[in-house]
């Protein structure tokens, strides 16, 4: 277990994944690094297209849908929500936080492309306010909540490390999955109103992240976001969530093991 931790905070720095064998060599996985660039932003350059045709780059704030489609809450004032009436094709770079006390591009980044459309689905504008708080998703009768449709991913994780992904590649798989995802609303809010100590315990002891008033921000079948002081983080899963059951039995077994950890350092 303690090996699947650091994995958890590899994943969530973007870093290598090391193999449990010490003497084996650092190995790169570009799919988890994508997402692990995409679990940890909240904001991002949203680039569309103008009606002569040229690039318009805009600073946005997003979130992601269960299978890590991006989700923005946007106003049809903003002369991006007006380009993409006219042309959905846009693309969003994506740059994981902490570098900037160095090198800019020292750091992981992800370049999105693929079509930006309003969405209906209740899950977008709940996962944005989850993530951003109502004060990040103004509740006027001219924003709407907008999805990207991913058609590809660029990844920029360092040198040698810059990979092409498909959407299949980079998203995650919701197949059989359908009872997690109608009841993810249910084990979020339950977690965040009547567990809140076990959620600081995925942040501090299993994620080595400081104390704050964590809360979960989403659910999906590889694991939980995390979100708290305008920081994201991500506990995966030890193995696939396909149901509200399933998801809940990994939450008490983390917060179990974190308390056993917690007691152990205590000793």
């Amino acid at each position: 277990m303690t090996m699947l931790f650091r994995f958890a905070v590899q994943l969530l720095k973007g870093e290598p994944v090391l193999s449990a064998h010490p003497t084996a060599e650092p190995t790169f996985d570009p799919v988890a690094a994508a997402r692990a660039v995409l679990h940890s932003a909240r904001t991002a350059s949203l680039a569309t297209l103008t009606g002569e045709g040229h690039p318009f780059a805009s600073l946005v704030t997003f979130a992601t849908l269960p299978d890590l489609a991006p989700v923005l809450w946007l106003s049809d004032l903003a002369v991006h929500s007006r380009n993409l009436a006219r042309e959905a094709r846009a693309s969003l770079l994506v740059v994981a936080p902490g570098g900037e006390g160095g090198d800019p591009l020292a750091g992981a980044r992800v370049t999105l492309t693929g079509t930006v459309a309003r969405t209906e689905d209740p899950a977008a504008a709940r996962r944005f306010g989850w993530v951003h708080g109502s004060a990040g998703r103004p509740d006027f009768a001219d924003f709407h909540a907008y999805r990207m449709e991913v058609a590809s991913a660029h990844l920029v994780a360092g040198f040698g490390r810059i990979v092409t992904l498909t959407a299949d590649d980079l998203l995650i798989d919701l197949a059989d999955a359908e009872g997690l995802l109608s009841g993810e609303a249910m084990v979020v809010d339950h977690m965040n109103e009547d567990h809140g100590d076990a959620i600081g315990l995925y942040a501090t002891v299993l994620l080595g992240l400081p104390p704050a008033d964590w809360r979960l921000s989403g659910c999906d079948p590889d694991g939980v976001d995390l979100v708290a002081d305008g920081i994201r983080a991500r506990l995966p899963f030890p193995g696939r969530a396909a149901t509200v059951a399933e998801a809940g039995g990994h939450l008490k077994n983390w917060a179990k093991l974190a308390r056993e950890r917690m007691s152990a350092t205590k000793n």
